[in-house]
């Protein structure tokens, strides 16, 4: 398989070619290709087993199409880190990413990926991150984040696992948000075999009026092992926080979750939700009686759990 065959498996053949969007690949440590804009600066740099990266949005500019990169693994073996530090978004810059993480043909690949984010004052981030695995497993992938969100800024993020097996998986991300900042990050993971899937999520609403969402959605089928954390704190005047999480065991898989939440301002205003358990009966009833089969009537419902509310594709950048 050749790099350019993901392309394909990712649905990203035009974006890549079209001269008026920004766009990196990289094979391991080789810069396959890559374009800049005007006003956007995408610095790569290979190193031993990955690249470092750092990605500058001019103040003030507007990105109408999305960033786009592609990150791979075409052997079945092999180590991949990327380094970002920083993507920084300037002062009242809107832009978003679309990462495609893929390792089809993965036996014993590990994928380990660092980003320090920066969002300057009424600045609009979306970064949306798609993983394509093996159906083996036979992957390790260690996405960690740390996000800076200025005064009057906007961040969304959406991590999707699920093509392919998990394999094991562990996400850490930490979020601070200033004054007036606005957060909503997802994480939707389909796990099977014998994966594991450990998510860590840890949001600090500092400034006035900050806002925030953390929302999880896992499946863990067969034999498979998922845990959740996730923090969220209001620690100022009008902050407002929801935590949601959502986890379905099926077969004999294996699924946790410990939601905190703390207030550390008399006006703050933090919640939380979590259902864990089986395939809903009743949903599953409903869904035998119209002649389904008990494996495709469960597919179905866990599907519909990990289904992206944004179908109609990446929000431009006033939709952020």
């Amino acid at each position: 398989m050749q790099f350019e065959d993901f392309y394909e498996l990712a649905g990203i053949e035009s974006p890549i070619s079209d001269p008026d969007t920004a766009h990196l690949s990289v094979d391991r440590n080789q810069i396959v290709s890559s374009n800049d804009l005007p006003g956007l600066t995408i610095d790569a740099e290979p190193t031993e087993n990955g690249i470092d990266l750092s990605v500058i949005a001019e103040e003030g500019r507007v990105f109408e199409n999305p960033v786009h990169f592609c990150f791979g693994v075409t052997p079945s073996e092999g180590k991949q880190i990327i380094n970002i530090d920083p993507i920084e978004i300037r002062e009242g810059a809107k832009i978003s990413a679309l990462a495609h993480c893929l390792f089809p043909r993965a036996k014993d690949v590990e994928h380990v990926m660092e980003a320090d984010v920066r969002l300057g004052k009424g600045a609009s981030f979306g970064y949306f991150e798609k993983h394509i695995h093996s159906p083996t497993g036979g992957t390790r992938v260690v996405p960690k984040g740390k996000y800076h969100l200025g005064e009057n800024s906007k961040l969304r993020t959406d991590f999707e696992l699920l093509q392919g097996r998990a394999g094991e998986l562990g996400i850490d991300y930490r979020m601070t948000g200033e004054k007036n900042s606005e957060l909503d990050a997802t994480v939707r993971v389909d796990s099977s075999g014998h994966d594991r899937v450990d998510v860590k999520e840890n949001a600090d609403l500092v400034g006035k009026g900050a806002t925030g969402v953390i929302k999880t959605r896992i499946a863990a089928r067969e034999n498979a092992e998922a845990y959740v954390t996730n923090k969220l704190v209001g620690a100022a005047p009008n902050a407002r926080g929801h935590v949601d999480c959502k986890e379905i065991a099926d077969d004999e898989g294996n699924a946790g979750a410990t939601p905190i939440v703390r207030v550390k301002h008399p006006q703050a205003h933090v919640t939380h939700e979590a259902a864990i358990g089986s395939v809903n009966k009743k949903e599953l009833e409903t869904l035998l009686s119209k002649g389904l089969s008990e494996e495709k009537a469960t597919g179905m419902i866990v599907n519909s759990l990990l289904a992206s509310e944004e179908d109609e594709g990446i929000p431009s950048p006033d939709e952020l």
